[in-house]
């Protein structure tokens, strides 16, 4: 399945069952484009504990990692489209974090869209993390591969790095991205969002995911840019992301600090994997 393009190999985790130090090595066979299936990464949908659902996510390098916004779309839809529950409004937990969906199915009875209540932003920098004598990061300068770049670094459950340019679109990503990811600044790595500002509701983003490289979109990081762009001032608190593979709407709830993301979620193509 994939939101805007960030595709990803999903396994219905309630029927099949890897052992766990097997799932890192598996991502990255699935994940390979060339000798696998071809994804961003592979996610494993399974019974929650907080929640009524969990999602478990691997990125294409194997690397665990925390949160994905177009990978919980797809969870949603995976879990009405599949049977998995009937409800519209669900709960899914991802590395301890419980997130609230709500699920609109299309003309044909499937999930066409899925809103996500994706929590607080986090901006204190020890928790992001992002080393910093600030405690947030907002507009502060970072040299990068021996030039100076301005980013504003937020979590949204993964650490994320924002860059504001003009030209995003001649940006030489597959340079410059690995230079930010393994930044020294960076304990965790980062993912790197470039963005260019097209008015106060419409920007334009490229993204750098940590442990996958470019991707067509991320939903994290689409929120991650929505909370920069109000903090400098550059957008109101409702912003449509374009990105590569399509647009992801984020409202920024700043009374109850609560960032909302909506977006698309489709189904490629079902298939059985088996190794060789």
């Amino acid at each position: 399945m994939h939101g805007c393009g960030n595709d990803y190999v999903y396994v219905n985790g309630f029927e099949e069952h890897i052992p766990d130090e097997k799932k890192s090595e598996l991502a990255i066979k699935v994940s390979n484009r060339n000798f696998g299936i071809g994804s961003d990464g592979l996610i494993f949908i399974n019974p929650g504990k907080s929640a009524e659902f969990e999602m478990e996510m691997y990125n294409a390098d194997g690397s665990r990692s925390e949160m994905c916004g177009n990978g919980i779309r797809c969870v949603g839809k995976y879990i009405y489209d599949y049977g998995l529950s009937d409800k519209t409004e669900i709960t899914v937990e991802s590395a301890g974090a419980v997130k609230y969906l709500t699920l609109y199915p299309g003309e044909d009875g499937k999930i066409e869209k899925v809103r996500v209540n994706m929590g607080s932003p986090i901006l204190k920098s020890e928790l992001v993390p992002v080393v910093s004598d600030n405690e947030t990061v907002i507009d502060e300068a970072i040299t990068v591969n021996g030039k100076e770049y301005k980013m504003t670094c937020v979590s949204m459950g993964n650490p994320h790095a924002v860059v504001f340019m003009d030209d995003v679109k001649g940006l030489d990503i597959e340079a410059l991205g690995p230079y930010f990811e393994n930044h020294e600044r960076f304990p965790k790595r980062t993912n790197t969002e470039f963005v260019k500002v097209i008015d106060r509701s419409h920007v334009f983003m490229r993204v750098w995911e940590r442990g996958t490289g470019e991707t067509l979109a991320c939903g994290t990081g689409c929120c991650a840019t929505a909370v920069a762009c109000v903090l400098n001032g550059l957008t109101d608190e409702t912003v449509d992301v374009n990105v590569l593979g399509g647009h992801i709407q984020i409202e920024w709830d700043r009374q109850n600090d609560i960032i909302y993301m909506t977006g698309p979620a489709k189904v490629s193509f079902d298939g059985e994997y088996k190794e060789n």
